[in-house]
């Protein structure tokens, strides 16, 4: 059995390397997992996904994963994590609209994972894959990571519970980490580009309405993550951005230049409401832009696509 002082634990020498427990592997861990089988030290830990569906098993098998089977909606599955891993990466969202009843501000799904967690030896380290949204509309100013939160959405305020409930293990010894995370792209993820969007003619806001909006590459996040499971320093939140600090609007100017599409129209809010969906309308009522200073120093990420004209060439 693992020893409860050690993350290591009393095991024989063939299970002592490292082991780093994903929740939520999905495009973001699979880069996670690439990245730990080819780069430096390549197979010298050993890694593990929760997966709710059976069938996904062969498919991280496949990957270099070791599948477990558990829900983050039915707690009495993760008693299984408890003790398994040095290290948890833990991408998975909050559940939808709906899901939590009267506590619909919740994340049960983050305190049942710390919960599970908590039940044996604590992990070293943990790393929790929050949004920018936590920062809510700040106008455009520049954003550091001491800037209170202020939710103004449902999504966001589960975010912060989550936040929450992950520093609370961090008080127990865990190291942890939060990163807020911005857009998410890349030319090889699915959605992970404008250009459905662009073809689809959807508008976006005149400039003088535009919001600044922020963005990361996949690959770069999957960087960050794996720096912070390492570096990050306890209780601490780093904005996970590149340095681009570009409105809305331009930014898909820019990828229609790019595709060789038309620029999409522009709308004014007042009309906009009429136009858009819910959701891309949240969006375009938060404007800020992200201080990335922390993450460059302090976890020592190079970004390989600075800017989302180069991510987007990628």
């Amino acid at each position: 059995m693992p020893s409860n002082q050690s993350p290591l634990g009393a095991l024989p020498a063939r299970f002592r390397r490292e082991r780093l427990l994903i929740v939520g592997c999905g495009d973001v861990g699979q880069r996670v997992v690439r990245n730990l089988q080819t780069g430096p030290g390549a197979g010298r830990m050993r890694v593990l996904a929760l997966t709710s569906s059976a069938g996904r098993v062969p498919v991280l098998r496949t990957q270099g994963a070791v599948p477990l089977v558990g829900n983050l909606d039915d707690a009495a599955t993760l008693r299984r994590l408890s003790g398994v891993a040095t290290r948890v990466l833990h991408l998975a969202p909050p559940p939808g609209e709906g899901a939590g009843g009267n506590a619909w501000w919740r994340d049960p799904r983050t305190v049942a994972l710390t919960q599970a967690l908590r039940l044996r030896s604590l992990p070293a380290s943990l790393v929790y894959a929050s949004t920018s949204g936590v920062y809510g509309d700040c106008q455009g100013a520049l954003v550091p990571e001491t800037r209170a939160v202020a939710p103004a959405t449902p999504r966001a305020q589960r975010r912060v519970n989550a936040e929450r409930a992950v520093r609370h293990l961090g008080r127990a010894g865990v190291r942890a980490s939060v990163l807020r995370i911005p857009g998410i792209y890349a030319p090889d993820r699915e959605g992970g580009t404008p250009e459905a969007r662009l073809r689809r003619g959807t508008p976006v806001l005149v400039a003088e309405d535009d919001v600044f909006t922020n963005h990361i590459h996949a690959d770069d996040l999957a960087r960050a993550c794996m720096a912070a499971l390492w570096r990050g320093r306890p209780q601490r939140a780093y904005n996970v951005s590149d340095s681009t600090h570009m409105k809305m609007g331009d930014y898909f100017d820019l990828a229609a230049d790019l595709y060789d599409l038309p620029r999409p129209p522009r709308v004014p809010r007042s009309g906009a409401q009429e136009q858009l969906s819910l959701m891309l309308l949240s969006f375009m009522s938060e404007s800020r832009r992200l201080d990335n200073r922390r993450m460059l120093q302090e976890l020592g990420v190079r970004l390989r696509y600075p800017s989302v004209a180069k991510g987007l060439r990628a």
